[in-house]
């Protein structure tokens, strides 16, 4: 029977821990998929929470982009015509930019269910597999982060966004077998901050990609103007200018400036946002002029100061600054490479003249001039 103890003790634990590990799992899945049922099943929840949401919902009402809304929608349309499938897309940029956004407009014209998933919760093959098999015809599978998929899943998509199948393996040994999985026909959306992050396999089977860039001032301007018509918010056209100009190019970070700014004008002053209010509230939140925030104007500071304006790389300024790498390269860097304050090089990241300028410091004489890339 049993070869001893030990080995009777781990196998035991393992048959025990294992089925425990999994139903704890499947009854907090299923604690969460009721909890969302109650939520989208409650009609007033449901239109206070569409109320208040400040996406857009259709091709129509999104600013900004316009090459690439005018691009995708007739793709959309087009489709739909035919009662086909929507090509896979791929929509990459800094974060911010509404690629969610648009990835649910997309679901909503073609009459489709969206699925939302991201890369880092896909771990496993079976986590996909599983995901793919129960897709419906038509069905928009989102997936976010599209970059952190690990290979062994990345590989299991291939052949779904292509043929519409899943190929995978079962038993091992003399008793593997093959099973071929035929999927409903549906549409992937992938979403990334680093497009230069996919697998080439990965990024050729997508047959629309888009590059999302930054707003301009004007853009932002009616962003914040839309929304402040859905928060309620008095907002004069200077107002939503100022909070525009201090957005960093991203709609994102215009709602969010609005909410903190309609705070402040209701606590500080008549609830009227102007240029003076939103100008004020915002030094309070610590964004200047340009919209850069505390952490922005940190990583310039120690990159000009402590590095002499450099070259320094990547991780040694993180390691400096006491933030995460990824943090520098997706959220602080690509606005600072826009506006022309660093640049990157082969040994590193350098400050440019305007850097040293903004924040007040001179310039090294054989430093760049301002020539942002976001290579």
């Amino acid at each position: 029977m049993a070869s001893g103890p030990d080995e009777n003790g781990r196998e035991r634990i393992v048959q025990a821990s294992s089925p425990s590990n999994d139903a704890e799992k499947l009854a907090g899945d299923q604690a969460l998929e009721e909890r969302a049922q109650d939520m989208a099943s409650d009609p007033e929840s449901a239109e206070q929470t569409r109320s208040k949401d400040l996406r857009p919902r259709r091709f129509q009402e999104y600013v900004g982009q316009r090459a690439v809304v005018d691009s995708i929608s007739i793709a959309v349309m087009a489709a739909k015509k035919r009662g086909d499938t929507l090509d896979h897309a791929l929509f990459h940029g800094p974060p911010g930019l509404g690629k969610t956004t648009i990835s649910q407009i997309i679901a909503r014209e073609l009459d489709s269910q969206l699925i939302h998933t991201s890369g880092p919760a896909l771990e496993r093959p079976a986590d996909v597999v599983g995901l793919l098999s129960n897709l419906k015809k038509g069905d928009v599978l989102f997936i976010d982060e599209i970059h952190r998929l690990s290979h062994a899943v990345e590989e299991y998509l291939y052949s779904a966004m292509e043929d519409f199948r899943v190929d995978f393996m079962t038993g091992a040994g003399a008793f593997a077998k093959s099973i071929n999985l035929p999927l409903q026909p549906f549409t992937l959306i992938g979403s990334t901050t680093r497009a230069g992050m996919l697998s080439a396999p990965l990024r050729e089977r997508f047959g629309l990609a888009y590059h999302l860039d930054f707003y301009s001032t004007e853009e932002l301007a009616r962003v914040v103007t839309r929304s402040a018509g859905i928060l309620e918010v008095d907002v004069s056209d200077s107002g939503a200018h100022e909070i525009a100009r201090r957005s960093r190019g991203t709609p994102r970070i215009s709602n969010r400036l609005l909410r903190r700014v309609r705070d402040f004008a209701e606590v500080r002053n008549s609830g009227t946002i102007t240029d003076l209010v939103a100008a004020e509230a915002m030094e309070i939140e610590g964004v200047d002029a340009l919209g850069l925030d505390r952490l922005d104007r940190l990583y310039l500071m120690t990159l000009s100061k402590n590095y002499q304006g450099g070259p320094a790389g990547i991780q040694a300024l993180a390691a400096t600054i006491n933030e995460d790498q990824q943090t520098l390269e997706d959220v602080v860097e690509p606005f600072l490479l826009k506006i022309g304050f660093i640049i990157r090089t082969p040994q590193g990241r350098r400050t440019t003249a305007e850097g040293f300028e903004h924040i007040g410091l001179p310039p090294r004489l054989d430093g760049p001039t301002g020539q942002g890339t976001l290579l």
